[in-house]
């Protein structure tokens, strides 16, 4: 048979048959008409399709790329955890860890005397309410309010009130200050949503403590203001109705990216002016008269728990901390607890060498409370409940396990006055008697 007798169709045909071949043509024929109908049917027709991907939902904040980062996080141990075998000693563990630290968070800025000054002094009837500036660095001044019971006989403990995020960026202090009649309305009812009407700070004054509460960076009188706002609904809180607070608020929140992208260009980190700002306030309440220092104790929740945390781990001055409604390890947080959190909450490399709970963990052997709730849904309960088991665990690795207590609530993201009397009995007996060392 010739080639030339194989371009007559009915030839093909009889050759292909012949050849065995008719059904392979046949599907081939049907096949190009497919996938023909189906280029037609694209979006795009003829644009170059990407490699099929076998990708079923997750439920996770990152989508697709979850599972690329849970594989690249494999194998990282937390290699400066107690629990691992690193140290032979709990000094040793606190030393090189708190080291670690530092260096992660890329802000070590040289001592400075505070050079406290005095704003306002108000006297509520049993306890003075000062407002404050004083330095934490060369080129940073922090406004805070300190409350001092009237009365005392002696230096007294004191406690750093951390202030909580909660939204609300331009209010940082006020939120666990109780000013009365000069509370903004957006204050009075942060109080009672996350307070549970009870202003901590206050409360703890009116117990018998020395209270500060400073600005964190970037709230507060420290948050920022665009040109136009400025302009338009200028700086001062006291004059912004309702309205005009919730556009600041707005406005402040769309900027936290902004600041930590211009801190990481400046080489800096907003966890490491948080850290030392409140390391700093230590440094602050020496100064003091009314202040006993060897009983210095820190409380917060949400951020105020962060920093509480991250103080309590960090500065070995704090003799009792509690730490509210912020703890968990940090892989549970990865599938579906990213984007409930801000960007204050993400220092780079920390959990490279350390998890949350092993940040705390050098507040070992002096007393920590952690309060938790079941139905916070920022934190997966199960990462939660891990994160209190790993800091039980360093502290009975270092042979005080009776001075941890890790609490659970049946509340949402809260701290309830409830909590708040647990929390402040619990203060009552590390710090308003004779301190465990």
């Amino acid at each position: 048979m010739s080639g030339d007798s194989l371009t007559n169709s009915t030839d093909r045909r009889t050759f292909l048959e012949a050849a065995g071949l008719g059904v392979v043509a046949g599907l081939m024929t049907t096949g190009t008409a497919a996938a023909q109908d189906d280029e037609a049917q694209r979006v795009h027709p003829g644009i170059e399709k990407d490699i099929p991907v076998d990708f079923k939902p997750n439920g996770a904040d990152l989508g697709s790329l979850y599972g690329d980062v849970m594989r690249l996080a494999a194998g990282r141990d937390f290699e400066y955890s107690f629990l691992g075998d690193r140290f032979d000693s709990l000094d040793e563990f606190k030393k090189q860890s708190r080291e670690k630290v530092l260096d992660a968070l890329m802000f070590r800025p040289p001592p400075v005397d505070p050079n406290p000054e005095v704003i306002e002094r108000v006297d509520l009837g049993d306890i003075i309410r000062e407002k404050i500036v004083f330095s934490t660095s060369p080129d940073l001044r922090v406004p805070a309010y300190v409350q001092i019971p009237k009365g005392l006989k002696g230096p007294a403990p004191a406690i750093i009130d951390l202030h909580s995020h909660g939204g609300w960026i331009p209010f940082g202090k006020e939120k666990v200050t109780d000013l009365g009649e000069r509370n903004h309305p957006a204050m009075a009812a942060y109080h009672a949503r996350v307070y549970d009407g009870r202003a901590t700070g206050t409360a703890l004054a009116r117990r018998g403590y020395v209270v500060i509460s400073i600005d964190a960076f970037f709230f507060g009188e420290r948050r920022t203001i665009l040109d136009a706002d400025l302009e338009k609904h200028g700086f001062d809180r006291s004059e912004y109705s309702m309205e005009v607070a919730e556009i600041m608020r707005g406005q402040c929140r769309e900027k936290e990216a902004t600041l930590v992208k211009a801190l990481l260009y400046a080489g800096l980190t907003w966890q490491g002016i948080l850290v030392n700002d409140d390391m700093r306030t230590v440094d602050y309440l020496l100064t003091r008269p009314e202040v006993d220092p060897k009983r210095i104790g820190c409380n917060g929740i949400s951020l105020g728990g962060y920093r509480s945390f991250l103080l309590a781990g960090m500065d070995e001055r704090i003799a009792a901390a509690n730490v509210v409604g912020f703890m968990s390890t940090a892989r549970s947080m990865i599938h579906a607890h990213l984007d409930t959190h801000s960007w204050s909450h993400f220092p780079p490399t920390v959990h490279r060498y350390l998890d949350m709970p092993d940040v705390v963990s050098m507040m070992a052997p002096k007393p920590l409370l952690v309060q938790q709730c079941t139905y916070d849904g920022l934190f997966p309960l199960s990462g939660m409940k891990e994160a209190v088991h790993k800091i039980a665990s360093v502290y009975e690795k270092a042979g005080v396990k009776d001075r941890f207590s890790g609490r659970f609530y049946d509340n949402k993201h809260f701290f309830s006055q409830q909590m708040q009397n647990e929390a402040f009995a619990f203060f009552d007996a590390h710090l308003k008697n004779k301190v465990q060392t």
